[in-house]
């Protein structure tokens, strides 16, 4: 694929003008609201579930800053509205602008791992009859990535009627006997991430030669200002950090860990695209090949490894290709 391609090919939709919306839904709690942000083009005032997608985050970092930080003056999710789509994106309560439950207030170590895999459910259900309320559509497409691949597939299992196609991005699947973690009886409520260490993490695997390529710093500077700035705690300090609800690592130890997965990929119909970075130390590839085979039922799917991309390819150089092949998915399969 010839990178000036797409470059030519996002002059056509940037000069598109995106509409913006915010919104607090109820989840399906007491006293818990949840972000949501919507962008579409200003022009669109027909809406169908073929066209409209949400998209949720993995464990650590909030929706909003992933799925919509600009790099270069434009986001994932402004390529999608400026492509003809309704997109939203939802924080799931402890990250970002939604609520953040109590417990994070306290000492991590005075409470249990909080927002586990059921409570990130329920979030995503709350959201997703939200959208189609409002747009008085009977499904949508859901776009996860990490942890957000497995509660998204949990989620079709669920609800297949509201589920019009699945991109799972970077997806969870059992591990090897040599990857798996032990963890104490008593997982912390949470987690402090701090800023200085995001890079290294994010890069592991990648030759060195590669990683201002793969990430230059300006692109992990902007994101990053955005990720460190949603915690209105850590965010004013210096070093600063955000906190993480640890409720995944409950998920990893009562199900991945224990050879069990979170959802039954054969019960899934829609189409499925998994999709993989060939440098992803956090998902590697092992689990998205693993996984393909089982979704047996799921009416078309596709398995892409991106070369020379890790676990976050939405944000790195070689992202056009990415944001392509989910467009063709989605559009895809009629």
């Amino acid at each position: 694929m010839n990178t000036s391609y797409y470059q030519a090919k996002a002059a056509d939709w940037r000069s598109c003008s995106v509409q913006v919306e915010e919104f607090m839904i109820p989840a399906y709690d007491t006293d818990t609201e949840l972000y949501v942000r919507n962008k579409h083009s200003a022009s669109m005032h027909e809406w169908q579930a073929e066209r409209t997608v949400l998209c949720i985050h993995g464990s650590t970092y909030p929706g909003h800053a992933i799925y919509d930080t600009p790099v270069e003056g434009f986001s994932w999710i402004d390529y999608l509205a400026g492509h003809g789509y309704d997109v939203y994106v939802l924080d799931i309560r402890g990250y970002g602008k939604s609520t953040r439950p109590a417990e994070m207030l306290d000492d991590p170590n005075d409470n249990s791992a909080i927002v586990d895999g059921e409570t990130g459910v329920r979030d995503i259900s709350a959201a997703v009859d939200f959208v189609l309320a409002r747009r008085q559509i009977s499904r949508l497409s859901l776009v996860g990535l990490s942890w957000g691949a497995s509660l998204t597939g949990r989620y079709t299992t669920e609800n297949p009627e509201k589920v019009d196609r699945l991109v799972l991005l970077g997806p969870i699947w059992l591990p090897v006997a040599a990857s798996l973690d032990r963890f104490p009886e008593k997982i912390p409520a949470y987690r402090i991430v701090r800023r200085d260490r995001a890079v290294a993490r994010w890069l592991q695997g990648v030759p060195d030669h590669k990683r201002e390529l793969i990430l230059p710093q300006g692109w992990s500077k902007t994101l990053f200002d955005a990720i460190w700035s949603s915690d209105p705690l850590g965010a004013r300090v210096d070093p600063p950090f955000i906190r993480v609800p640890n409720g995944h690592y409950l998920d990893w130890r009562n199900y991945w860990s224990a050879g069990k997965p979170f959802y039954d990929p054969e019960k899934i119909l829609a189409p499925v695209l998994l999709l993989q970075g060939e440098w992803d130390a956090e998902t590697p590839p092992y689990m998205a090949r693993t996984l393909f085979p089982l979704l047996t039922n799921s009416r078309a799917k596709q398995y892409i490894c991106f070369g020379e991309a890790t676990h976050l390819p939405l944000l790195e150089r070689n992202r056009l290709h990415v944001f392509a092949a989910i467009q063709t998915f989605l559009e895809g399969f009629r």
